[in-house]
């Protein structure tokens, strides 16, 4: 562990400019009914942007999840720091920056063993119009990266890359749509590497409501090419946006249960977000 303070460093390094440098940049683009349109500060105009992964809307979500019933007695904290930036690069296109930087507390998830702290960074930049098409679809595209910055058992120890790509309406209160992305190992950094080949898929479905409410629905499935093995959560969650002082935030708590999972992977688990949002 004696790498921790320095791989928590990069980590920060990578997601703390990425969110500050955003609130500088010109048009926005991360959580918006439409990737193109400046979004509103009401609540149930927020609630709709959150739902949408490549709207013009800085954002810096802090994710906990429970998951319990490893093996016997194993369980897993987690906490994702997921900033999420607009970046403006021409009339008609913006960048999305989003990053997944996992801080993890687990015991006998590996049976008679514990760990502690930071999993390997994920960094998806997403292409994205700023405007729908005529169907209404909005769209990204772009890379997923993984960062070896992981702590001693909790990384992989490699560098990864692949594409990844989101699609998604937005109807009345409604949005649905999927996101995808494939991540294989490019290049070792350490004596644990591992062989990374993994298809990450999330279908997703909400229900805006009067209020900045929303009632949401996904899958994080994941397949592990090397293994074989998919590991399928089904996440519903509740979330409502509101104001604290002079700061927007949004409020979910869910609940998820496993409908696939290896052998000695866990059964339930609980999901709690409080995100900072950042309006132009």
């Amino acid at each position: 562990m004696d790498v921790l303070p320095l791989r928590l460093l990069a980590g920060l390094s990578l997601a703390v400019p990425l969110s500050l440098h955003a609130q500088q940049a010109a048009p926005d683009a991360t959580t918006a009914a439409a990737p193109a349109a400046a979004p509103a500060h009401d609540a149930d105009s927020l609630a709709k942007a959150l739902s949408n992964p490549v709207a013009a809307l800085i954002s810096v979500p802090l994710q906990y999840n429970y998951d319990e019933t490893y093996g016997e007695e194993g369980y897993k904290h987690t906490l994702n720091i997921q900033p999420v930036a607009p970046f403006s690069i021409s009339e008609h296109w913006n960048v999305i920056s989003r990053t997944i930087l996992p801080v993890t507390y687990q015991k006998d998830v590996v049976p008679g063993t514990d760990q502690a702290g930071i999993g390997d960074i994920t960094q998806s930049f997403f292409f994205s119009p700023k405007q729908p098409g005529a169907s209404g679809l909005i769209w990204g595209i772009g890379p997923a990266i993984l960062l070896p910055t992981g702590t001693d058992d909790l990384g992989a120890d490699t560098w990864g890359l692949g594409p990844t790509i989101v699609l998604l309406k937005q109807e009345h209160a409604w949005t649905y749509g999927a996101l995808l992305n494939h991540i294989s190992d490019v290049g070792g950094v350490g004596s644990h590497r591992a062989d990374i080949s993994s298809t990450f898929v999330q279908p997703f479905l909400s229900r805006a409501f009067p209020g900045g409410r929303t009632l949401v629905f996904n899958l994080e499935s994941t397949y592990d090419w090397k293994a074989n093995q998919w590991t399928v959560p089904l996440n519903i969650g509740y979330s409502k946006v509101t104001k604290i002082g002079g700061q927007m935030m949004s409020f979910q708590g869910g609940v998820r249960g496993y409908l696939e999972k290896p052998d000695g992977g866990p059964d339930w688990g609980l999901r709690f977000t409080a995100t900072l949002l950042f309006p132009r």
